[in-house]
Order: structure tokens, then C-alpha cells, then sequence
């Protein structure tokens, strides 16, 4: 029964011991652990606040993309129906200035037909009248071969002729 009942002495200088161990780990240890302690909780909370402010800043960011985004498809969106605008008024000028066009090459046309029939009017003229005087020419001959008929015909104009 010795082993399992300590003496006093031993309970004494073990109780001793302890006491001196834990001056000395209390002025020695305890400081620097608590200090790394409490450095160490310092330091989670101070990377607890960063990560905290780091995702309100990054809620922001999301924020302000979303509407820059927002803000980019309405100028897109402007931009298309400008473009839309500008197209319409761009096909509808072009289909204006081809009629008008159009109609001024219609017009050059008629104006040529006309000179070029007035052309031809004038060409047949020329031509009936070129073939009336060789009719009249060889009609006369043949009249005027005869040369009592000649005789007749230029008393009859010098009738006709008052002086």
C-alpha cells in the first residue's frame, strides 16, 4: 500500500515544485502564449473584417457592372434604333433621288424622240419635196418637148405676170 499512498514529504516537495514551476511559467509563458493568443485572435478578427469588407466591395463592383452593364445595351440599344432611323431615311432619299432621276431620263427621252421624229419629219420633207421637183422636172420635160407647148406655157405666165 506504500505505492498507492504518497508521503508527506513527497506530497510537500512535489506540491513545492509545482508551485515554483508555475511562478515561473507565469511570469515566463503565460504572458508570451496569452500574447500570441490574443495576437492570433487580433489577427483572425482582423482577417475576418477584410474578408468583410472585401465582399461589401465586392457587391458594389457587382453592383456598378450591373449597371454600367444596364447602361451599355440602352446606348446599344439607342445606337440600333438610330442606325435603324438613319437606314429607313437613307433607303427612302435613295428611292426619291432614283425617281426623280428616273423621271428627268424619261424626260431627256421624250425631249430626244422629239428632236430625233422633228429630224426625221424634216428628212421626209426634204425627201418628198426632192421628189416632187424630179416628178415635176420630169413631168415638164416630157411636156416641154414639144416646143409649141413651150411656147403656150410661157405666154400664159407672162399673162399671169403684171408688171
Amino acid at each position: 500500500m506504500e505505492l498507492v499512498t504518497p508521503e508527506i514529504g513527497l506530497v510537500f516537495w512535489t506540491s513545492v515544485s509545482f508551485f515554483i514551476l508555475f511562478i515561473i511559467l507565469a511570469k515566463f509563458a503565460w504572458k508570451p502564449i496569452m500574447g500570441a493568443i490574443s495576437e492570433r485572435e487580433r489577427s483572425i478578427e482582423d482577417a475576418l473584417l477584410k474578408a468583410e469588407a472585401a465582399k461589401d466591395e465586392m457587391a458594389r463592383l457587382t453592383n456598378e457592372n450591373d449597371a454600367l452593364l444596364k447602361q451599355a445595351r440602352a446606348e446599344r440599344d439607342l445606337i440600333l434604333k438610330e442606325a435603324k432611323v438613319l437606314k429607313d431615311q437613307i433607303v427612302a432619299d435613295a428611292k426619291d433621288n432614283a425617281q426623280k432621276e428616273g423621271a428627268r431620263m424619261i424626260e431627256l427621252a421624250r425631249i430626244e424622240i422629239n428632236n430625233l421624229k422633228a429630224i426625221a419629219m424634216a428628212d421626209v420633207k426634204n425627201q418628198v419635196a426632192s421628189l416632187s421637183l424630179e416628178i415635176a422636172e420630169k413631168v415638164l420635160r416630157k411636156q416641154f418637148e414639144d416646143s409649141s407647148k413651150q411656147d403656150a406655157l410661157v405666154a400664159d405666165l407672162l399673162k399671169e405676170v403684171k408688171l
